[in-house]
C-alpha cells in the first residue's frame, strides 16, 4: 500500500513526531510505500519525493507583516491544500493518516484529499490520530489556564467558552482565533469525511464520542511500546518523578508532599518552568533532562514511581516505560492513566491533587519493601502492544472498504 503520513512537524519535537517516525519506519519494513507531507523546517528529516511543504511558520519570531497574516492562515491555508495536491498526484496514495494539523496546516488539507479523491475516484482513506484534544476543545486540553482546572465547556461545539475564558496563552486575541477556527471548520462539516478516529485512550474516545460526528468514527487504541527484555534490578532507596517540570503535570502538589518528608530521598529527572522550586527541596536531587540507557538504568533502580498530573494525560508513554522496565507506579486517578496501571498489582492510584492521599500511598510503598517489590515482579506480566501488534490493529483501518 502507498500510506501518506501527515503532520505539521516533520522533525524531532513531540510525542506526534516519535509516533509517526517509528510508525513510518515499521510500514516501510514490512513492504509499504510511505511518504511524509508537512511543513517544511531546517531539521525535516523526512519527506516526500516532489519536495512540497508548507512554508515554515514560527510564532514566536515572526516578522511585523507575518504577525498580521498568521491568524487568516491559522484557520485555512490555500498554499497548504496547493502543495498537498503535489504529493496526491505524484504519490497516489491508498491511505491518508493525519495526525497533528491545526494552525500550520489547517483542516483544508482534509477538503484537498477528498477533491483529489473524488476527481481521480480513488477510494483513498483518511486516518486521524488524536494525539490530543484538538477537533473537540480550541486549546487542545480541556484545560483553563486561567483557573488551572480541567474544562469541558467547549464540548458539544461551544466554542464561545474558549474566547469568554481567554484559554489560549491567557490572550482574547489568540482565543478568538482558535474559537473561530473551531467554529468554521465545524459548521462546514469537515471532519464527516475522516474515516477513522484512532484515539490512544478510552478516555480521549469517550470525549470524542461526545461530538455525534465522531462516535461512530472512533477507536481506542493504546500507542505501542519498544520491546523490553526482563530484567531483575537491585532497587535503590529513591523515588522517582521522570518527565516535565510544570504545573498540569501536578509537580507543586507533589513537591508539598516531598517537603512533608524529609527522610525519604527523591529524584526529579527533566526540565521545566518550576526548576527553581524543584532545587529549593532538601530531599529532592534534581538530576536534568535524560535519556537512552542512563534513564532506563534510573528507572529500573527506583523503588517506584510517581505520575501526579492534573490533566486529561492521554497515553503517558513515561506510565508505561516505567513498569516496562519493572518499576510500579503511583499515578493519579485522572484522563488515560487509571488504563495503563494495573491496581494493587503493577501500581496504584490517588486522586489528583489530594495531597494527604498521596502522602499516605507513598509511605505506604515506601515502608512495605515488600509490597513495593511486589509490584515490581508483577510488571514482568504487564502488556503494551509492540509496534507489530499495533501494526495487525492498524492495518484493517487502513484497508477497510479498499
Amino acid at each position: 500500500m502507498k500510506i501518506l503520513i501527515i503532520n505539521k512537524f516533520l522533525h524531532p519535537n513531540g510525542g506526534s513526531e516519535t509516533y509517526i517516525f517509528k510508525l513510518g519506519d515499521y510500514l516501510k519494513s514490512v513492504g509499504h510505500n510511505v511518504e511524509y507531507f508537512g511543513m517544511e523546517h531546517e531539521g525535516r528529516c523526512v519527506g516526500n519525493s516532489v519536495n512540497a511543504y508548507t512554508s515554515d511558520m514560527d510564532f514566536h519570531n515572526a516578522s511585523k507583516l507575518d504577525k498580521i497574516t498568521y491568524p487568516f492562515k491559522t484557520i485555512y491555508s490555500k498554499e497548504a491544500r496547493v502543495k498537498i495536491r503535489k504529493v496526491l498526484d505524484s504519490f497516489n496514495p491508498d491511505v491518508c493518516h493525519i495526525n497533528n494539523f491545526n494552525y500550520q496546516l489547517t483542516p483544508s488539507i482534509i477538503l484537498e484529499i477528498v477533491k483529489w479523491r473524488k476527481k481521480n475516484k480513488k477510494k483513498c482513506k483518511i486516518i486521524f490520530t488524536a494525539h490530543d484534544y484538538q477537533l473537540i476543545c480550541p486549546n487542545h486540553m480541556l484545560k483553563n489556564p486561567n483557573t488551572k482546572e480541567n474544562c469541558e465547556k467547549c464540548l458539544g461545539g461551544h466554542f464561545i467558552n474558549c474566547l469568554k475564558d481567554k484559554c489560549i496563552h491567557e490572550s482574547s486575541a489568540k482565543s478568538a482565533i482558535g474559537m473561530a477556527e473551531a467554529i468554521f471548520w465545524n459548521k462546514k462539516g469537515t471532519y464527516k469525511y475522516i474515516d477513522t478516529i484512532i484515539c490512544p485512550s478510552n478516555f480521549l474516545k469517550d470525549k470524542m464520542d461526545t461530538n455525534p460526528l465522531f462516535k461512530d468514527k472512533t477507536i481506542a487504541l493504546h500507542n505501542f511500546v519498544d520491546k523490553v527484555d526482563w530484567e531483575e534490578t537491585e532497587k535503590k532507596d529513591y523515588v522517582l518523578y521522570f518527565g516535565r517540570f510544570s504545573e498540569e503535570k501536578g509537580i507543586k502538589t507533589l513537591l508539598d508532599v516531598c517537603k512533608s518528608l524529609p527522610s525519604i530521598p527523591f529524584i526529579f529527572a527533566g526540565t521545566g518552568p518550576l526548576e527553581d522550586e524543584i532545587n529549593s527541596v532538601s530531599n529532592i536531587k534534581n538530576i536534568g533532562f535524560k535519556k537512552g540507557k542512563e534513564l532506563e538504568t534510573l528507572i529500573r533502580e527506583a523503588r517506584f514511581s510517581i505520575y501526579p498530573s492534573e490533566w486529561y494525560e492521554n497515553c503517558p508513554f513515561s506510565v508505561m516505560e516505567s513498569q516496562m522496565y519493572g518499576t510500579p507506579v503511583l499515578g493519579s486517578d485522572i484522563g488515560g492513566i487509571p488504563e495503563l496501571i494495573d491496581v494493587n498489582k503493577t501500581g496504584e492510584l490517588f486522586k489528583i491533587k489530594d495531597k494527604s492521599e498521596l502522602k499516605e500511598k507513598i509511605l505506604e510503598l515506601w515502608n512495605d519493601k515488600d509490597l513495593a517489590e511486589t509490584y515490581s515482579k508483577n510488571c514482568k506480566d504487564i502488556h503494551f502492544d509492540s509496534i507489530e501488534e499495533y501494526y495487525k490493529k492498524l492495518l484493517p483501518l487502513y484497508k477497510r472498504g479498499i
